[in-house]
């Protein structure tokens, strides 16, 4: 299927999903923006529905019984308004309350401040949402490090995210994906800053409208938005100190009318820190009873650069029931790499052989664009269809300098240098369109449809030095072009029976790739290209047993593909003893989720998760001679037992707490006794939060996760503790925050690498433990809440590509 006839499909699915939807009786009205309305029964006043007026006030409450009701609207500052008995019945189906202005309350309550404060954690059915500013020590903080503590999260050594135990997640900013993986997914959220986003949201079983990529599970982080009406801004300045220092600041501006809303960001940050690495390989026979030598090489590297980011958002209301929108963004990020390494071979005595010293320098720049045109339009009361198109593209420039001194005992020296230029570039375009009507009965049906289409070009010219000059090096050199199109269609129900509630999906996809590897006068071309087609079923059943408790089971397929770099079959040069190459045979892996949940009272909730993955591939380590290979591939079938308990407690009027713990057990049976393993382990985070009266609030958190065996990896325990302080200035309209991040320096991530006849342990410390002085300002006129649309159309493509920087 080419684009032509998909872009087809889209505008076919668009124009001809129903139009219509079985309605019952409706009451509309007009009012003050962002006002609460209820409808009570007349006969007993409970509440039979909730409604939020939006952005130009109109409100509307479907699918309801003849019967008598009063309307009932609330706004914070304004008297409540009550209205008449408003009476439906089969021959006056509709009632038109008109526009009600709500009257300003007068007198005392006049400039009195009404604070709300937001839950550290959320657990819904669903998914569990972080609120990233109930937190003081996330002050100053980078994207990343929220993540790090967030419940069931953790960060490996080489920045792959892992839910619960189980890696293959799924990274959204604001619905979309982050294109990213591995380190490049790292320099992201390390470019993203605590005081632009909103919220984190952790879904491990998302609905069949969401790609089906992520085995574990979907990490959407939301940035925050405009909901204010007229001129509004936030300006955010922090300072980080360390080992070495770094700077983040962002400045936001908003503009809201009737119709028109404007939003407008920038930041900029400042960058340094360091990355500390010490391996040691111990190599043994065949038989691996007698050592025969050892390979150390301890490697520093110091960063430095700086993000230069901008996202403008445009909400256009053509009508009450037609909106339009713009979202573009982009950022600049310039980095340099120092690093030194010293690689020592010795024999099994320990007497050195021969010594390489490795200087590398490298620089490189992402330069990043999105754009996303979307449209949402009101078909009628409970049904809505919208429409995305998107583009994104990263280009990407890397050069890299070795220079190596290799020194042998018995006197022989060589030294050389190597140049590498690394130019990459990435194009996505993406179109989806979605369907939703409420039917009778409190039956809700979703569709949809979406394609895109990726296609990526990445370069690695090598050059050795001779004399003056540079002569190619054909054998490290390759051009690698890939091309992948993925069709989705998806159907979803959802039902309300008394006290069930339940939802079925199904989501269609079907991928097809191709990639080329150029030739050169040593390398003759190479191609691969494959199709497959999958389904996706998602089911999730809700049970309310009474007041405070509530049973959920659900269950779901999904599925992981290989970054687009990782079917790359050339060499790509790390050091002289350490290379990686990329696999074009690899294969998706599959996976089935299954999870039942039990919420107490709102505030504890219990869950059962079970996990089975196959085709699961895996980092895989391989040596020959004395230079370990670093590669990918299909290794094993995967299978994981998890129990997680989350609560969230009101301790005293002045203390909050929040506790997440998850327990795993984890099997992989691989196609060799090298990918076998079997581990218990653990992970878990507390957050506590203090109000102290006078604008004074504090924190202690901490997050800690086990020792964890995966194939040939085990990562030993690591974790870190928390604190700040802060303080609410202007008149409540600013904050000044200090806190203080992994305090005795505990978060060092140490290891084994098994493979072949090699044991591989590594130790790496990074610039962890910090000092950050923060200060936030929100100025402006604070109004009411309006509803704003904020998707788009990318899925998992992002999230696939490692840039290489």
């Amino acid at each position: 299927m080419n684009l032509r006839t998909t872009l087809v499909l889209w505008l076919m699915t668009f124009c001809f999903l129903p139009a219509q939807a079985q309605e019952k009786a409706r009451i509309l009205g007009k009012t003050n923006e962002g006002a609460t309305i209820s409808l009570l029964r007349a006969a007993d006043s409970s509440v039979v529905k909730l409604a939020i007026a939006d952005q130009n006030g109109g409100f509307e409450l479907d699918q309801l019984e003849p019967g008598s009701y009063i309307l009932e609207i609330s706004a914070v500052g304004f008297n409540t308004h009550h209205s008449g008995m408003i009476t439906l019945s089969a021959d006056q189906p509709v009632y038109d309350a008109g526009t009600i202005n709500l009257q300003a309350i007068k007198g005392e309550l006049q400039g009195v401040t009404v604070t709300a404060t937001r839950k550290m954690i959320e657990v819904k059915p669903d998914k569990t949402v972080v609120n990233v500013e109930a937190a003081i020590s996330n002050a100053g903080a980078t994207a990343l490090e929220v993540l790090e503590k967030s419940p069931g999260v953790s960060v490996d050594r080489d920045g792959n995210l892992s839910l619960k135990g189980r890696q293959g997640v799924l990274v959204m900013i604001d619905g979309k994906p982050s294109y990213l993986t591995g380190s490049d997914l790292v320099n992201l959220l390390n470019s993203m800053t605590a005081n632009q986003l909103d919220q984190i949201e952790i879904m491990t079983n998302p609905p069949a409208k969401y790609d089906a990529a992520g085995n574990s599970g979907v990490i959407n982080i939301k940035t925050k938005r405009n909901k204010q009406k007229g001129w509004n801004g936030n300006l955010n300045l922090a300072y980080t100190q360390g080992r070495y220092n770094r700077s983040t600041n962002s400045l936001t501006l908003n503009y809201k009318n009737e119709k028109l809303s404007v939003s407008l960001t920038y930041n900029y940050n400042l960058l340094k820190n360091f990355n500390d690495l010490y391996i040691r390989r111990t190599y043994s026979d065949d038989a691996g009873e007698k050592i025969t030598g050892y390979f150390d090489q301890p490697t520093y590297m110091r960063i430095r650069g700086h993000h230069n980011g901008l996202r403008l958002g445009l909400d256009y209301s053509l009508n009450k029931k037609t909106t339009v929108g713009l979202n573009t963004s982009g950022f600049i990020g310039p980095r340099t790499y120092k690093s030194e390494s010293i690689g020592y071979l010795m024999d099994d005595d320990r007497i050195v052989d021969s010594t390489v010293r490795t200087f590398s320098n490298t620089s490189n720049k992402w330069v990043n664009g999105t754009l996303n045109l979307n449209l949402r339009h009101t078909i009628n009361p409970g049904s809505e269809i919208t429409a995305d198109l998107d583009y994104l593209h990263y280009d990407m420039t890397n050069r890299q300098i070795f220079d190596n001194q290799i020194n042998v005992e018995n006197g022989t020296d060589k030294q050389g240098q190597l140049k590498g230029d690394l130019p990459a570039n990435i194009r996505i375009y993406a179109a989806k369109t979605d369907y939703s009507t409420n039917l009778k009965n409190d039956w809700k049906l979703e569709a949809g449809f979406k394609t895109s289409f990726v296609k990526t070009d990445n370069e690695a010219n090598y050059f050795n030095a001779n004399g003056t000059a540079w002569d190619p090096d054909y054998s490290k050199t390759n051009h690698f072009l890939y091309e992948e199109n993925i069709q989705a269609a998806y159907v979803n129900s959802n039902k309300k029976l008394g006290k069930w509630s339940m939802q079925a999906g199904l989501r269609f996809e079907h991928t097809g790739y191709k990639g080329r590897q150029l030739g050169n006068p040593e390398k003759s071309d190479s191609s691969f290209k494959r199709q497959y087609s999958s389904l996706f079923p998602t089911v999730y059943i809700t049970r309310d047993l009474d007041s405070n408790n509530t049973f959920t089971i659900n269950t779901g397929r999904r599925i992981d593909r290989p970054a687009y770099q990782q079917l790359n079959p050339f060499l790509f040069f790390i050091n002289e003893y350490t290379y990686s190459v990329g696999n074009p045979y690899i294969q998706p892996q599959f996976t089935w989720n299954f999870q039942v949940a039990h919420t107490y009272k709102s505030w504890l909730t219990t869950s059962l998760e079970y996990a089975r993955t196959s085709q699961n591939f895996s980092q895989l380590f391989r040596t020959e001679g004395r230079v370990t290979i670093i590669t990918e591939g299909n290794l094993a079938t995967q299978q994981n037992l998890n129990l997680t308990v989350t609560a969230n407690r009101n301790l005293t009027r002045w203390w909050t707490s929040n506790l997440s713990i998850t327990a795993f057990y984890q099997e992989i049976k691989g196609q060799t006794k090298d990918f076998n393993s079997k581990t218990t382990s653990a992970n878990g985070n507390i957050n506590n939060q203090f109000k102290f009266g006078k604008g004074w609030s504090g924190e202690l958190s901490g997050f800690y996760n086990a020792k964890v065996t995966d194939g040939q990896f085990t990562i030993y325990g690591f974790g870190q503790v928390a604190a700040g302080v802060g303080k609410q200035v202007l008149k409540g309209k600013g904050t000044i925050r200090l806190n203080a991040r992994d305090i005795f320096f505990t978060q060092k991530i140490k290891g084994d690498i098994r493979y072949q006849n090699v044991l591989e342990r590594f130790n790496q410390t990074r610039d962890s433990r910090q000092l950050t002085l923060s200060f936030s300002w929100r100025f402006g006129k604070q109004l009411g809440e309006s509803r704003k649309r904020n998707t788009n159309s990318t899925a998992e493509e992002q999230n696939r590509v490692r840039t290489g920087g």
